[in-house]
């Protein structure tokens, strides 16, 4: 590192631009030091201010070029632009920060937003500057300017043009079709957007006017701070019309940039009407040091602006859990029907897959058309309203963490206790549905088995196929990690199918279907009607069912090109597999131990499978519905409490 005689030496103020920035760059990795203390970067401070000061030429030469930076380096993309978006929108931002990430910037620019990241590079930079004295302000304003008053006034005038570009941005993002149509019409501010840039220029004129009045500007700043609340107001009623209406991840985007443009002009005013505007200037640059740390990180990008999308799936996926969840014994019964049902269905499946694998096809194709079998089944089952039990835990998950959202402190220990009886009514019906399941797919194949020796006058499987399947579902080998990892393929099924859903809903497809004149004409109107109702109602599950029939058939078959050969193993398919197995060995098969290994590993399948899939939702649904780490650690103590003392209710209803 360069001492401080070499640095002040190297000033020149009549180098070219890249060099004089060089030299502030290098400037604050001198005040930077080592990092290991704030407090050494405040005394390295001090020894600067005094070697200046006690050598007047080189305090002329600081002031010389502090003149050139201010008159070449506009300032205002530093305080209005900085940390926004070019363009609002999620993918530009999204490039241009893996543009930041991936090539070198130079500091031969005039844009202050580009050359800041060079100057402060990490937030240690914010610590130590947040420490800077008064005096030492002082003592810097006194190097750096003959006439303060002047650069005072020019400071001004720089946040009065930041807060005209600010505006500007406001402006434009509340006009843009997608927000103003989206604005509440019954709500009185939605015209504030309109007389924004009036706001600004009245203030700029009661600034620097000669005949400058104090009760005038707090006048102007008072009506311009109620006009920026009447836009948050208008923006706020977005977030209701997308209850109801969808949502997009472009849309968020736009919204939290308008909300953090409110922010910044907030910020603005309190540093134009500081009284101390060296300290008001040190506290904007400390910001912009945090500012310039978040607008690297590509992750933070996608989460912040995802956490909403991600909340709204969840609700979504919370309607549809409902309806998985039996409170009563008649609910029970009901979903044990609908299980067993899926469960006789299954054993379709279970014979057009082997039928599949029996063609021969190479591993893409037969993957492709295992994952259409699966889908069309899958489709089948939803239509007759049966159950197939693995897809509820990612559906019930957001539907029980709801319930949490609004739990107050002087009711929460009531609220747990509602949410504990939830869990034990979710076991039970996932019990319910597993034991329905494999209870009807085990006769069900059997059947199956029979008509097919009727027809073809064989097993419905080989003995080669059926040593297969006992070597693949077999306890000794990684069946349990396939489970699991079937319950991460669970998991993203429902994840698509509350993306598919929310996407119908945001491009108002129902409508459309059920009033667009092409659909009309072909379909009628009743016609129309009804297909419109029927798509609303189903969307969610055929994107559902759909997804995770083709990642199902077509996992195995890309991750066995690359060499990983990840597997999936469903607890109702598996059954199925396991009885065409069994059926073509005949009675002998209990005596073999390979079988027993199989059947032990069934009910661990079916236990990975809702579980995995169950607490991947949970976490997503606790998250979008910010419950705290205290009511997380108190609903577990409450779960241990009920297990310990009555077990039973969370298999048999009472």
């Amino acid at each position: 590192m360069r001492d401080l005689r070499t640095l002040l030496d190297a000033l020149d103020p009549d180098t070219d631009l890249a060099g004089r920035h060089v030299w502030l760059i290098q400037l604050f990795g001198w005040l930077r030091g080592d990092q290991s203390s704030a407090q050494a970067c405040i005394s390295r401070l001090q020894t600067f201010i005094a070697a200046v000061e006690g050598q007047p030429e080189l305090q002329l030469r600081l002031r010389a070029w502090w003149h050139r930076f201010v008159q070449t380096v506009d300032m205002t993309t530093l305080l209005a632009d900085f940390g926004f978006a070019p363009r609002t929108a999620f993918v530009s931002e999204l490039t241009e920060r893996l543009r930041r990430k991936m090539l070198p910037s130079t500091p031969e620019t005039t844009d202050a937003s580009e050359l800041f990241p060079l100057v402060v590079r990490s937030r240690f930079d914010a610590q130590w500057m947040s420490l800077v004295t008064e005096a030492q302000l002082h003592g810097l304003t006194t190097l750096l300017s003959a006439n303060p008053q002047r650069d005072a006034l020019d400071w001004q005038r720089c946040l009065v043009d930041a807060l005209t570009y600010c505006t500007a941005q406001i402006r434009a993002t509340g006009f843009a079709p997608e927000l103003r149509l989206r604005l509440n019409r019954d709500n009185g501010d939605i015209r504030a957007f309109h007389a924004l840039p009036s706001d600004v220029e009245e203030l700029r004129r009661a600034m620097f006017d000669e005949a400058r009045s104090e009760e005038r500007i707090q006048a102007v700043v008072t009506q311009y701070r109620e006009r920026l609340d009447a836009c948050r107001q208008a923006i706020n009623s977005i977030y209701t019309h997308l209850e109801a209406h969808g949502i997009s991840i472009g849309m968020v985007f736009r919204l939290r940039q308008l909300r953090e443009r409110i922010l910044r002009v907030r910020e603005l005013l309190d540093s134009l009407l500081s009284p101390t505007p060296a300290l008001a200037a040190i506290k904007l640059m400390v910001r912009r040091v945090n500012i310039a740390q978040e607008s690297k990180s590509v992750t933070a990008l996608i989460s912040a602006n995802s956490s909403l999308l991600s909340a709204k799936m969840a609700e979504r996926s919370a309607e549809t859990g409902e309806r998985y969840i039996t409170r009563n014994a008649s609910d029970y019964r009901e979903m044990l029907g609908k299980a067993m049902g899926g469960g006789a269905v299954t054993a379709l499946t279970t014979l057009l897959k082997f039928g599949v694998v029996a063609v021969g096809m190479s591993a893409f194709w037969s993957g492709f058309w295992s994952g259409v079998v699966y889908s069309a089944t899958f489709i089948l089952i939803q239509l007759l309203h049966f159950t197939l039990a693995t897809k509820q835990p990612a559906m019930t998950a957001p539907a029980m963490a709801a319930k949490l959202r609004d739990m107050e402190a002087p009711d929460r220990a009531q609220s747990i206790q509602v949410f504990v009886d939830e869990v034990t009514h979710l076991v039970r019906s996932q019990v319910a549905a597993v034991f329905g399941n494999v209870f009807m797919v085990i006769p069900a194949v059997l059947l199956v088995n029979v008509l097919v020796q009727l027809l073809l006058g064989r097993h419905m499987i080989g003995a080669a196929d059926a040593a297969y399947v006992f070597k693949s579902l077999t306890l000794l080998g990684p069946t349990l990690l396939w489970a699991a990892f079937t319950g991460l393929i669970l998991f993203s099924a429902s994840m698509i199918a509350g993306w598919a859903e929310n996407w119908f809903v945001l491009h108002r497809l129902d409508s459309a279907i059920r009033h667009n004149p092409r659909f009309t004409a072909w379909l009628g109107g009743a016609r129309a009607a009804r297909w419109s109702t029927f798509m609303r109602d189903n969307i969610s599950g055929f994107a559902s069912n759909i997804s995770l029939g083709f990642m199902l058939g077509l996992i195995p078959a890309f991750t066995g090109f690359f060499g990983l050969e990840l597997e999936a193993r469903h607890v109702t398919l598996s059954t199925g597999q396991l009885t065409a197995a069994a059926a073509s060995v005949g009675l002998n098969v209990f005596s073999l131990p390979i079988f027993w290994w199989c059947v032990v590993s069934i009910p661990l399948i079916g236990a990975l499978n809702l579980s995995v899939s169950f607490y991947c939702a949970f976490r997503l649904a606790l998250r979008a519905h910010d419950v705290s780490r205290l009511d997380r650690a108190l609903i577990r103590s409450a779960i241990w409490a009920r297990w310990r003392t009555s077990p039973g209710s969370f298999f048999v209803p009472r």
